[in-house]
């Protein structure tokens, strides 16, 4: 095993000299700094972790705290994390995966335990207990969504308020005058999870604006309750002619159920989906969809944190992900 003498004696220099190139504790002549460089590439050596982590008081880890809910939908959840995991070792750290089940004790254990630098947390609830930990710990931290009072914390997701916003008009413009949202299970919104509430809230603002009728409708992902949704929206609200979906795991039993109703999309009926773009492009019709930037997001947390563990200037608390609409095949102006 090549060891820091090893790189020593290469390079013709001392090893506290390799201690400070690696550590970037001591102000080192590019000339040396080269040197020693070179000869770590040429024997392949390896810092310990143990051991940088030491010489830089930091274990090179961030921790990921992930909402691994049965009304979760997983594919957009591991979206996410390979996002934070590949943006993370672009910095040279590591991540340690945290489940959302453990709640402000969890967070009081990896901040006590010294086993990460920082955190990122997902599934942010407007009231979420997590917060007043957050800002009792003193962990840098960086929040995917935002809460009621996002004082003094860093905060980032997709501007889901204009999102929801960007669908209504998509519709109004292309002339339907009565639309609903199908939106997540009610347990999400019972929870008060910060991102339905807004998406809700952003549709409603929209409708308003745009003089269209409109109702808002929870749904369980599963086949049958997407069934009897759509079956009790038609019934209810037979000029219905343009739907809204942020339900990842509904869109393909809605567009069975449509087809099963003799509801051709989208000669009956316009969808519209806040979903993945990979999602949208697998079903058919291809959605018309205002993609949810799960990759962005995920490695805009990376670059927030980074920024406050050095202690970088500028550092936003809040950064919202503006939305864009990417047309597909599913919305047309609503028959005559």
């Amino acid at each position: 095993m090549v060891t820091i003498a090893d790189v020593a004696k290469h390079a013709g220099v001392s090893p506290s000299t390799v201690s400070y190139v690696l550590s970037g504790k001591r102000s080192i002549s590019e000339q040396t700094r080269s040197r020693v460089e070179e000869s770590i590439s040429a024997l392949g050596y390896h810092p310990h972790a143990g051991a940088r982590s030491l010489a830089s008081s930091r274990a090179n880890v961030i921790a990921l705290v992930l909402p691994l809910r049965t009304d979760m939908h997983v594919p957009i959840l591991m979206q996410f994390a390979t996002s934070v995991v590949t943006a993370a070792r672009e910095h040279d750290h590591d991540v340690l995966l945290l489940t959302n089940d453990e709640g402000p004790d969890g967070l009081r254990r990896v901040a006590r335990s010294a086993l990460v630098d920082a955190v990122i947390v997902m599934d942010i609830e407007l009231n979420d207990s997590r917060v007043p930990v957050l800002r009792e710990v003193g962990l840098p931290a960086v929040l995917i969504g935002f809460p009621a009072d996002p004082a003094g914390l860093t905060c980032v997701d997709w501007d889901f308020v204009a999102a929801a916003a960007r669908c209504v008009d998509h519709l109004a413009d292309l002339g339907h005058r009565e639309i609903a949202f199908i939106g997540p299970p009610s347990a999400v919104f019972a929870r008060g999870t910060g991102f339905a509430q807004r998406t809700t809230s952003g549709f409603e603002s929209a409708v308003a604006r745009r003089g269209v009728r409109a109702t808002v409708r929870p749904c369980d992902p599963s086949h049958s309750a997407v069934r009897d949704t759509v079956k009790r929206l038609f019934d209810d609200h037979p000029a219905l002619t343009g739907l809204i979906v942020h339900n990842e795991a509904a869109v393909a039993p809605l567009l069975e159920t449509l087809r099963g109703l003799g509801r051709h999309v989208p000669q009956h009926v316009s969808v519209v989906a806040m979903c993945p773009e990979d999602l949208a492009g697998q079903v058919s019709p291809r959605l018309t969809a205002v993609p949810i930037p799960a990759e962005e997001i995920g490695r805009r947390a990376v670059e927030l944190l980074m920024g406050k563990l050095e202690r970088a200037a500028g550092v936003p608390p809040a950064t919202l992900i503006a939305p864009h609409l990417l047309p597909g095949e599913s919305t047309a102006a609503p028959p005559a």
